[in-house]
């Protein structure tokens, strides 16, 4: 099941459902109701998750506030090593959803949205693998970390790192309406190269039937795209 962008709601909880009528079932409670879907990748099912915002949102820490020694090729490496990691049936189990739910940044996210850290466990996980590489690989002040892809998107606006040109390395935010709006994001993912003929080479998680993959996407669908500052 594909899913992608973390989507607001009009209540500040968070859910953690994955569509899985039990698993919603269990948990609504204390998650509350979610939007209607948003729209998925196409060819796929819609993203049943959600979560909320609030007007005042923590963010990560300034990119380029601290420099990092490590390069584009470096994360791409690391980020194809994941290729095929797949989550479970209800939409969990990666280690990236596992290692932002115990993160920090997951706190933060919680403060900002409402919620509780274990809902990031099933949650839309696209956002949170990149995160997981810049983390790994000791690029995190400039790959930015969050689970919802909009703020992650805005992040590397707010500072002066956002820009329309596929470069290896670049994270790249995708609407599939083709829309340039970065409040449409619904998909992140790696560039790895640009291909010159109007698509790029991308790896992307939680794309696909919930997979890491390596993926050719049209440059129409790209919103733009955040430059980590990685060293030559």
């Amino acid at each position: 099941m594909a899913k992608h962008r973390l989507a607001r709601a009009p209540k500040h909880y968070l859910r953690a459902a994955l569509g899985a009528t039990v698993l919603a079932t269990a948990l609504s409670t204390t998650l509350g109701t979610a939007l209607p879907a948003q729209a998925a990748e196409p060819g796929h099912q819609a993203d049943t998750h959600v979560e909320t915002r609030t007007v005042s949102e923590a963010k990560p820490a300034t990119a380029g506030a601290t420099q990092v020694n490590v390069t584009a090729a470096q994360v791409l490496a690391l980020a194809k090593e994941q290729v095929g990691t797949s989550e479970n049936a209800y939409g969990g189990g990666t280690k990236f959803q596992q290692w932002y739910a115990s993160s920090r940044r997951a706190l933060e996210t919680v403060a900002r949205d409402g919620g509780n850290p274990s809902a990031y466990l099933n949650a839309p996980w696209c956002s949170m693998f990149v995160s997981w590489v810049g983390e790994q690989t000791g690029a995190r002040p400039q790959v930015g970390w969050d689970a919802y892809t909009v703020t992650h998107a805005k992040w590397f606006a707010a500072n002066d790192r956002w820009g329309t040109e596929a470069k290896p390395g670049a994270v790249v935010f995708f609407a599939w309406s083709g829309s340039k709006s970065l409040d449409a994001i619904q998909h992140v993912g790696f560039v790895v190269k640009d291909n010159g003929d109007g698509t790029i080479s991308t790896v992307e998680g939680n794309t696909g039937n919930g997979r890491v993959e390596e993926r050719v996407r049209p440059t129409s669908q790209v919103v733009g795209y955040g430059y980590p500052d990685y060293a030559a």
